[in-house]
């Protein structure tokens, strides 16, 4: 479908004579837009009374249609729009400019046409009233079943692409995830870097999902859709196509067979006409001729009249199978409307429902109004923005720094070594030596914020209390354990005895 202004095409049939003040009176039938109007009477005025023989004649000679149109005539219209005025007006100036058709006396339909905007008559054979002319709506139908197939091979490969790409940031989470866990950033900083490996992994799992939704949501509707929609033959093609083409052949038989007689009706008239044009030709090259006997005259004269005598039979032969062939007309056109507008009623259908099915692809691609893809980046943001240089620092300098606890000299009293049996309960003894477990625990305050690095550290927010059932090893850690049960390592100085 091409976008932007629509042209407008008329179908016109135009009943003429000429009157006795040098102009023409017209009867037009015309339907545009599938309403047809009827009786419209237009009087198109010629500057002198022979203008139209004239038009006539230079047109006979070759004259350029250019050459005749310009200041010839105007049109005094009644009740006709500008579109339809300019319409009306190509259909006069080619009924001036096809001299086999215009006579002073008599009325006479102007043969059927399609009509442009601008009045100018289109190449009848690409209109589909021509028989033989319906098989591109025919063939809309197959265009549309494989357009079937090309839109779900197309979201197939899309489909391909979200799998790859979430295959490609599973891979890329997995491979930087150990880089990123023993790298040296530490504190909020780390904890931002890790934020977009756990970031990927997540939009890895919608656009795997995305891959699921193509092919086995809107491909397989698309797929039985098209099985609903489309029945084929046995010998190959579709129902649908063929009784849109049955339908149109059914109307078209009886407007081939008028065509077909009044085809033959012309060619009869235009075989007569020639011989008449001749033989008015050798009389008049022998009036006036001396070597040309008086009874060699009258022969010719005689030739002549009786050509023209068949000539006028001929003639009036043709202009009654031309009568009833636009008589039939509107029939056809009312018979051809209908097989086309069923076409068209199918058609309809196809694009409402392709349609939704590209608005149902579009909801499962569009990701900026997925919620899980705003979560992931909201969360991500926050993350990024929560990195505290002060923070990080002041866990250093507790950690690594001046502020790391430190086991200074003190005065220690002899304590008596006592003799025990070797074995397990020296081994006891030693086990607990190294790890001192606190029975019932030591209440403790948080003084500042400590988020768990490792899976295996509690994390707390500062003025929390939790109890203290480990004490402090050699390098500064303590186990506690929450109120909820959460047990874990926490720096011994990030904490005071309650």
């Amino acid at each position: 479908m091409v976008a932007g202004r629509k042209k407008l095409t008329s179908l016109v049939w135009v009943e003429f004579s000429f009157s006795s003040s040098c102009g023409i009176s017209l009867q037009i039938n015309m339907q545009n837009d599938n309403t047809v109007r009827t009786n419209r009477r237009c009087f198109f005025n010629f500057p002198r009374e022979h203008d139209v023989d004239v038009l006539i004649r230079k047109q006979s000679r070759g004259c350029q249609p250019s050459q005749l149109l310009d200041g010839q005539f105007e049109c005094q219209r009644v009740g006709y729009s500008s579109t339809e005025r300019r319409c009306v007006t190509g259909v006069i100036r080619n009924i001036c400019l096809t001299g086999a058709a215009v006579r002073r006396t008599g009325s006479h339909v102007f043969p059927v046409g399609i009509y442009t905007q601008r009045g100018d008559l289109t190449n009848s054979d690409n209109s589909r009233f021509e028989p033989g002319n319906y098989h591109p709506t025919v063939k809309r139908t197959e265009d549309s079943f494989q357009a079937c197939n090309d839109i779900v091979a197309c979201f197939q490969e899309r489909a391909r692409v979200e799998r790859q790409y979430a295959q490609q940031l599973d891979e890329w989470s997995n491979k930087w995830k150990p880089v990123v866990d023993s790298s040296p950033l530490y504190g909020s900083l780390l904890k931002a870097w890790q934020c977009f490996l756990s970031s990927a992994d997540r939009l890895a799992s919608l656009h795997a999902s995305i891959c699921r939704s193509l092919v086995s949501e809107d491909a397989d509707r698309v797929r039985t859709w098209q099985k609903d929609t489309f029945h084929k033959k046995l010998f190959g093609g579709f129902k649908e196509s063929q009784d849109i083409e049955t339908g149109f052949a059914r109307a078209q038989k009886p407007w081939a067979k008028r065509l077909k007689k009044l085809d033959k009706a012309r060619r009869a008239y235009h075989k007569v006409s020639r011989k008449e044009h001749a033989a008015k030709e050798r009389d008049f090259h022998a009036q006036g001729n001396p070597d040309v006997s008086i009874d060699k005259q009258k022969k010719i004269q005689e030739e002549r009249e009786l050509a023209q005598q068949e000539a006028e039979k001929v003639r009036a032969r043709y202009e009654k199978v031309l009568e009833e062939v636009n008589r039939y007309v509107p029939r056809y056109m009312e018979e051809m409307e209908s097989v086309f507008d069923q076409s068209q009623d199918e058609e309809r259908r196809r694009i409402v429902f392709l349609k939704e099915a590209f608005l149902s692809i579009h909801k499962h691609l569009d990701v900026t109004t997925n919620e899980s893809v705003v979560a992931v980046y909201s969360e991500l943001h926050n993350t990024l923005m929560g990195i505290d240089d002060q923070e990080d620092l002041r866990w250093w300098k507790n950690t690594h720094g001046p502020g790391m606890p430190t086991d200074w000299p003190h005065f220690q009293d002899y304590s008596p070594e006592k003799k025990s049996k070797k074995g397990k309960k020296e081994v006891e003894k030693k086990g607990t030596i190294e790890k001192s477990v606190m029975i019932g625990g030591v209440r403790v305050r948080a003084l500042y914020d400590y988020v768990g690095q490792e899976t295996d550290e509690l994390s707390f927010k500062a003025g929390e209390e939790f109890l203290k059932i480990e004490d402090e090893d050699d390098q500064g850690w303590c186990r506690g354990k929450k109120d909820e049960g959460w047990e874990g390592l926490y720096p011994a100085n990030y904490v005071e005895v309650v």
